[in-house]
């Protein structure tokens, strides 16, 4: 049976957040802070998109099948 690192193994989703909130932000420079903000509001963005075009799948799907 073949040993695994659980270091290959994939992450939780929630992992990642956790890993975020963890950082220590006191050794980032403003430059680097605003980097990291531009970084995460790009994410919201794309996460946001994501979810709308989810829902909008979900509702076509639904009114597809409640006919």
């Amino acid at each position: 049976m073949p040993m695994f690192d659980e270091a290959d193994l994939p992450r939780r989703k929630s992992d990642l957040l956790a890993d975020l909130a963890r950082e220590d932000l006191d050794k980032l420079s403003i430059a680097e802070l605003d980097e990291r903000i531009a970084g995460l509001e790009a994410e919201l963005i794309r996460a946001r998109s994501k979810r709308e075009s989810a829902a909008a799948f979900r509702a076509a799907a639904d009114s597809l099948f409640k006919k």
